[in-house]
C-alpha cells in the first residue's frame, strides 16, 4: 500500500483527506506543518504528499522547495487560493498538482491515482544515450566522468525529449506533460527551463538541444 503524507494545520482537513483516502486502500500519515512534515520524511519513507500552502513555521511553498531538493515523489498543493499567481508560485516551487479549497474529496482521490500513475509510468525508467544516463528516479544525468543533479522539472524536460531523440516537441505539448492541463503559465516557462537546462547538461558534448524556430524543441543525441 503507498503511503500518503497530510500536512495540514487545520485538523478537520486532515481526518477529511484521510477518511477519503483510506477508503481508497492508501496509508495515510499526519504532519501539522511543514517543519513537521520535513522531520517525518527524513527517517520515514512516504510515496506522495498532500500539502497545504498556509502553514505555520514552514508553509507549503517552502515545504514543497525543499522536499524537491532531494525527493522525487509526487506533490499535491491544496490550498484556500485561487488565483492563477498562486498556482503560478505552487509549479514554480514544483508542485505536480493544484486543487483549491473547497474541494471534492472524489477529485482529490482521482488526481492522486492520476499523479502515482504518472510517476509509476516514469520513474521505473531510465535512458541510456550511447555514454549518457538520464535517471528520474535520482534527478541525474550521468557518464563515466561526471554526475549532475537536476532540478525535477530540469530531469523530467529532458527525459522527455531523450525520449524521442531527433523528435519536435512543441511548447504546448511539453507544458501539457510536465505541467498539467490545468497550468495556468504561459509557455516562457518552458523556455526558462531549457535555458537552466542547457545551461547544466553543457559539459555533456554529445548532447545538445535545439530550438526549431517557431515549433518547439528536439534533442540532439549522439
Amino acid at each position: 500500500m503507498n503511503t500518503i503524507l497530510v500536512v495540514d494545520d487545520d485538523p478537520h482537513i486532515r481526518k477529511l483527506i484521510k477518511l477519503y483516502l483510506e477508503n481508497s486502500q492508501y496509508t495515510v500519515v499526519e504532519a501539522n506543518d511543514g517543519q513537521e512534515a520535513l522531520e517525518y520524511v527524513a527517517h520515514t519513507k512516504v510515496d506522495l504528499m498532500i500539502v497545504d500552502v498556509m502553514m505555520p513555521r514552514v508553509n507549503g511553498i517552502e515545504l514543497t522547495e525543499d522536499i524537491r531538493e532531494y525527493l522525487n515523489i509526487p506533490i499535491l498543493m491544496v490550498t484556500a487560493k485561487g488565483e492563477s499567481n498562486d498556482k503560478v508560485t505552487g509549479f514554480q516551487a514544483g508542485t505536480d498538482d493544484y486543487l483549491v479549497k473547497p474541494f471534492d474529496p472524489v477529485e482529490l482521490v482521482l488526481r492522486v491515482k492520476s499523479l502515482f500513475k504518472r510517476y509509476n509510468l516514469s520513474i521505473t525508467h531510465a535512458i541510456q544515450l550511447g555514454e549518457v544516463n538520464i535517471n528520474l528516479e535520482t534527478l541525474s544525468v550521468s557518464s563515466h566522468e561526471e554526475t549532475v543533479l537536476l532540478k525535477k522539472k530540469e530531469c523530467e524536460l529532458l527525459f522527455m525529449l531523450a525520449s524521442s531523440p531527433g523528435r519536435i516537441f512543441t511548447r504546448a505539448q511539453l507544458i501539457e506533460s510536465l505541467w498539467g492541463l490545468d497550468y495556468d503559465g504561459d509557455e516562457r516557462t518552458v523556455d526558462v527551463h531549457i535555458k537552466r537546462l542547457r545551461q547544466r547538461i553543457e559539459s555533456f558534448s554529445s548532447l545538445s538541444i535545439t530550438t526549431v524556430r517557431g515549433l518547439g524543441y528536439r534533442l540532439e543525441g549522439k
